[in-house]
Order: structure tokens, then C-alpha cells, then sequence
């Protein structure tokens, strides 16, 4: 079943999907490379959301799968937000012929104006199993996505076992992420396209505003269920402090060392919005809502 699969992969006719060029033969089909009108229907369904994608394909670089999971997440990602990591980090990852396109999304799976890309000439390996697509790069770095849905899984396996990816490698030499407007790769921790000059929110600002405002640092990163509860808690704490500092200050003693308490627990709680709001300014977010696409763009320049 790998040889049927890799040879659609290397040789199947190119499709125009909504403006997308994809391999019909291995997109619609199931990891043994049989046609099914369940995952066809499911696979055009995904496309239906990703018509911003035309700007960033290469000529001549065709769609093989398309699945949903969620971004490389820490450790401390999934202890300090639980199960609501698997919501706010949710993603789309699209594999073709040349690389994977990782773009996060919104919780009902909108786009973002963030994308990035992973080269098949910067990965030393990847493998999938279970839920996770573990990826490693000839540059030492590595990446894991998790919670890939099932139906896609067994696919994105063959897929990698099928052949030997190669292609162009990044001036990152890892996951990098690529300008919304002009498709640029853009610099590491620089928050501006060195090409277009278009700017993303920062990570100063994010700082500021975790620090200041409550639930500031989430609502600037766009994530405004998660600014309502952190400035909720940060509220109810601020609230219990006051109330305990007051009978200190009145002369009924013990106030000081309860309101210390509350002190260390909104302090953790800050920094746990900084954590957060830096992580999700890494995925380059815009500053702008409406980005002209990339060929328009070009033509006004």
C-alpha cells in the first residue's frame, strides 16, 4: 500500500480546488491510495477555509493532505491553562509536495494571518504515531504537533514512509514563519518583514500590558476568553488583598502576612499572562486586521 501511495505521490494529476492545486489521487484517498467520498468530502471541506493559501504555494507545488491539530505546546503550556490548551492552540497543518504548512488558527478553526512553514530539505526525520507528528531538524531543533485527527493519521504516515521528502531548505533551518502579506520568511524575533515592512504586535507591548491591565496581555494577543478570566482572577485577588491590608491598617493585626499571600498568588498569576502572551506574539501575529494578499500587493509597489 506504500508503493501505491508513493507512486500517486510522485506522478498524480494536479486538481484546481478552489484556486488551490492539489494531488486529487492522494488527497481524496485513504492510506492504502483507494478513493473515498467521506475523506474527498472532509479534505474539500478543509480547503473551503483555506483559499488564502493560493498567495503562499510555489509553482508547481501541489496540496497532498490536509488535517487539523495543535501547535507545538510546552510543558507549562498544558499545566497552567489544563485541557484549554487543545482550543487555543488549535491549528491546520498542510503537507505537500515540498514541506508542511503550519497555520494557527482561531478556536473555530480561522485563519489567523499566521503561517508558517517547515522545508523537507531542514528535517532530519518525521515520524507520526498515534496523535503526534514528531518532527526533527538537521539543525538540532525540534517540533511536535499534537492531536492530528484520526482520519488523517495513517495517510500523513504512509505519506513519509512512502518516499524520501527533499526540497529547499529556510534561512531558519526549522519551522519558520512567512509574511502574511508578501510571503517573505521573516527573521526570527524580528516583529517586522524585512521585505514589506509590514509590523506584527510586540513582544514589549504584550509585556506591558500583561503587567498592567488585567488579562491586557491576552486580550492584545487576540485570545479575549482567556483575558476575561485572567482579569477576573486578577480582580478577585487585587479585591482580597485590599480587604485584608484594611484590618491591618486598622489596628486588628494579621492583615500584612494574608495580604502577602494574595500578593505572591497575583504575582504567579502575572507571570503566568506574560508567559502566555509572549508565547502566542511568536506566531507573528499582525497588528492590522485586513492584509492585502500578496499578488495584490506586488502590483501596487
Amino acid at each position: 500500500m506504500e508503493q501505491v501511495l508513493g507512486q500517486a505521490q510522485a506522478s498524480g494529476p494536479v486538481t484546481d480546488v478552489d484556486g488551490l492545486a492539489i494531488n486529487a489521487e492522494v488527497m481524496f484517498a485513504d492510506h492504502k491510495g483507494r478513493h473515498k467520498p467521506r475523506i474527498e468530502k472532509r479534505q474539500r471541506k478543509l480547503l473551503s477555509q483555506m483559499s488564502f493559501l493560493s498567495d503562499f504555494l510555489q509553482e508547481g507545488e501541489t496540496i497532498q493532505v490536509v488535517t487539523t491539530a495543535v501547535s507545538p505546546t510546552t510543558f507549562i503550556d498544558q499545566w497552567t491553562t489544563g485541557y484549554i490548551y487543545m482550543y487555543i492552540k488549535r491549528c491546520f497543518l498542510v503537507v505537500t509536495d515540498r514541506r508542511i504548512l503550519h497555520v494557527p488558527t482561531t478556536i473555530n478553526y480561522k485563519y489567523r494571518r499566521s503561517i508558517a512553514q517547515i522545508c523537507f530539505g531542514d528535517v532530519e526525520s518525521i515520524v507520526q504515531r498515534g496523535a503526534h507528528l514528531k518532527i526533527k531538524y538537521t539543525s538540532g531543533g525540534k517540533d511536535q504537533f499534537l492531536h492530528l485527527r484520526g482520519a488523517e493519521r495513517k495517510k500523513i504516515r504512509v505519506l513519509f514512509k512512502a518516499s524520501n521528502p527533499d526540497g529547499s531548505t529556510s534561512n531558519a533551518g526549522k519551522r519558520a514563519h512567512l509574511c502574511p502579506r508578501c510571503t517573505t520568511e521573516l527573521n526570527a524575533g524580528v516583529y517586522a518583514c524585512g521585505s514589506c515592512a509590514l509590523e506584527f504586535k510586540s513582544r514589549k507591548t504584550a509585556l506591558q500590558l500583561s503587567v498592567w491591565l488585567p488579562g491586557g496581555g491576552y486580550f492584545y494577543t487576540g485570545h479575549p476568553i482567556l483575558g476575561l478570566l485572567d482579569a477576573s482572577v486578577e480582580l478577585i485577588l487585587m479585591l482580597a488583598i485590599v480587604g485584608t491590608w484594611i484590618p491591618d491598617a486598622s489596628g486588628s493585626g494579621g492583615g500584612f502576612a494574608e495580604a502577602s499571600v494574595f500578593v505572591i498568588i497575583l504575582l504567579i498569576e502575572k507571570l503566568i499572562t506574560v508567559y502566555h502572551a509572549d508565547n502566542f506574539i511568536q506566531e507573528y501575529l499582525t497588528r492590522d486586521k485586513q492584509i492585502t494578499p500578496a499578488n495584490q500587493f506586488a502590483m501596487s509597489k
